[in-house]
């Protein structure tokens, strides 16, 4: 790697160590005698163990393994059970905690064994258990719940489609998790209902633009400000009202006019014993980066942390970015670095491989292409802090002039890949 990959690679890695999940519990949860304390900027909280007979911890999302790690490091054998769910290859050695891998971005019959036996374990919590349950990105696909009451079964087929055709859509991950949560007997606070009356602390990690918690993995333990209605708007929003299985369709419109209980809604007593805690945000992250392209000498811009929108529509927002300070010096004076994060999404046009952040640097590549003026001495890297980017072992890729060179020696035209929705096998073959 040349000089830029190489900063750009120093950059991202701050920014991942910033919301390491196994640093960020040993960093805010202490454990002095018998007093658990969770310290973060925002919040200082201060329980007494011996209050409790029972020590639980419960969870899902993709950095779970690492944030049980952490747990594990500071109560021991306090924990009494655990479970958590977590995707492959997202796993730890853990010693008191149980780890169930599950299906992701799509649930399977794994999702649903993981939720049901973490939902078991948040039933049999009385009023002298405590549970920390451990929230990340993922965890609406890794514990799927399909709703099974008032006459109502849906089945995980046709839970799985409902989430396909979101996700292919191009619907915003609240959109997703609106419906989703209204189509769950566990999201939406319900996992929260089934944990009272014990006493709670949910240490969330987030993943989405804002940092609503009651977005984070379709907000497990967090009041659901949203309704039946808003999904079936949703649906209604993307043309999906015929597509849509028929059991879950059924289930949104009996919803929306008052047939089935909602959601549990901010101000339900049932609040009054659950603490969430935000440990880690992408915020946090782009600060830490921006912290390391400084000491390496950039002048350097955070510009958000809440871009959303078309993976590949965001892409030429950034080459626009980087052409203006090349040639006017617009946001930075060179050497810049220009920091950004935030949530895409991708609507599926093909049947490739990849995920958002391959699919950012793919149709920046694309524009470098079509517009090549003032992109000499641009570089671009779009990953993701979990590791991961889409149903690949990538967390993202790098786009500039010299890769777009390398693709063309190699007989890969880079606008095909992306027609295709196929990153991954563009990238792969040129490393």
């Amino acid at each position: 790697m040349n000089q830029p990959f190489d900063d750009l690679a120093a950059i991202f890695s701050a920014a991942v160590a910033r919301v390491d999940p196994r640093s960020m519990m040993t960093d805010r949860l202490k454990l002095r005698g018998n007093r658990l304390s969770v310290e973060t900027e925002t919040e200082d909280i201060s329980i007494d163990l011996q209050k409790f007979r029972r020590l639980v911890v419960i969870g899902g999302g993709k950095a779970g393994a690492k944030m049980a790690a952490g747990v594990e490091e500071v109560l021991g054998d306090r924990i009494d059970v655990g479970l958590i769910a977590v995707r492959d290859p997202h796993v730890e050695k853990l010693t008191r905690i149980e780890t169930v891998i599950a299906g992701h971005p799509v649930p399977d019959n794994r999702s649903v064994e993981a939720a049901r036996r973490i939902v078991e374990i948040a039933r049999s919590a009385d009023e002298r258990t405590l549970v920390i349950t451990l929230i990340s990105g993922g965890g609406s696909a890794l514990l799927c719940s399909p709703f099974n009451e008032a006459g109502h079964l849906l089945g995980l087929a046709e839970k799985q489609e409902v989430t396909r055709l979101l996700l292919a859509s191009g619907a915003t991950i609240h959109e997703v998790n609106c419906v989703r949560k209204h189509l769950s007997s566990v999201k939406g606070g319900r996992l929260a209902a089934a944990i009272y009356p014990a006493t709670s602390i949910n240490l969330i990690l987030s993943d989405v633009v804002g940092d609503n918690l009651d977005a984070i993995a379709s907000g497990l333990v967090a009041p659901d400000s949203t309704t039946y209605a808003d999904a079936l708007a949703i649906v209604g929003r993307y043309r999906l009202e015929k597509r849509l299985p028929e059991n879950a369709f059924r289930l949104l419109n009996e919803g929306a006019i008052g047939k089935l209980p909602e959601t549990p809604k901010p101000g339900d007593p049932l609040f009054g014993k659950v603490s969430n805690v935000l440990i880690g945000t992408n915020a946090q992250a782009l600060l830490a980066a921006r912290a390391r392209a400084v000491e390496l000498g950039y002048h350097t811009t955070v510009l958000s942390s809440q871009i959303s929108g078309e993976a590949r529509e965001i892409a030429k927002f950034y080459l626009g970015i980087g052409k203006d300070i090349r040639k006017r010096s617009l946001l930075a004076e060179p050497p810049a670095c220009i920091v950004a994060g935030g949530e895409t999404t991708v609507s599926i046009r093909g049947s490739g491989k990849g995920g958002r952040n391959q699919e950012m640097a793919l149709s920046f590549l694309c524009e470098m292409e079509k517009q090549p003026a003032d992109t000499d001495g641009v570089y671009f890297l779009s990953a993701g802090t979990d590791g991961t980017d889409g149903p690949t072992d990538a967390a993202g890729a790098f786009a500039s002039g010299e890769i777009l060179g390398e693709a063309a020696a190699g007989g890969l035209n880079a606008e095909d890949f992306l027609n295709r929705n196929d990153s991954y096998e563009f990238f792969d073959p040129i490393g």
